[in-house]
């Protein structure tokens, strides 16, 4: 009895997986790094850090002072400017915004950030923080006119 059409490609397809992994297990072989001397597999690091296959001459690398390594992470460095601006809005639920003279964003405010009550169209002095949801006024006091 002859083979369906779909039969006699599972067996192409089959004959040919099998032929692939053949020549994939010749490729590997044939590319066989076991054979090579230790002079052929060693590799050297330059002062730059970079991977040569030439030794590094020791006498002409630079002097690192200990004291410059630093470990861990860098440390965050706050910037403590103050920005101007006017309360844009101020709720009765305790928050507001403000409108940023430096960079004209609205910036939000929340009462426990104030350091004194303050109104809609009041001229403020405040500090910045980047919270999770955005820049945040905190320290917010009003400019005595």
């Amino acid at each position: 009895m002859s083979d369906s059409f779909s039969k006699k490609e599972k067996i192409k397809k089959k004959a040919k997986k099998k032929e692939d992994r053949a020549q994939r297990i010749e490729d590997r072989k044939s590319s066989n790094n076991k054979g090579k001397s230790l002079e052929e597999m060693m590799v050297y690091v330059d002062a730059n850090g970079n991977l040569t296959s030439a030794p590094v001459d020791i006498h002409h690398r630079p002097e690192i002072n200990p004291e410059d390594i630093q470990l861990g992470a860098a440390p965050v460095v706050k910037e403590e400017t103050e920005w101007r601006g006017t309360v844009a809005f101020f709720s009765d639920k305790g928050y507001g915004f403000i409108n940023s003279a430096n960079s004209g964003d609205k910036i939000f405010v929340h009462r426990n950030d104030l350091e004194e009550p303050v109104q809609e169209r009041d001229k403020v002095v405040f500090s910045v923080e980047k919270r999770e949801r955005g820049l945040v006024a905190v320290r917010v006091r009003k400019v005595k006119s």
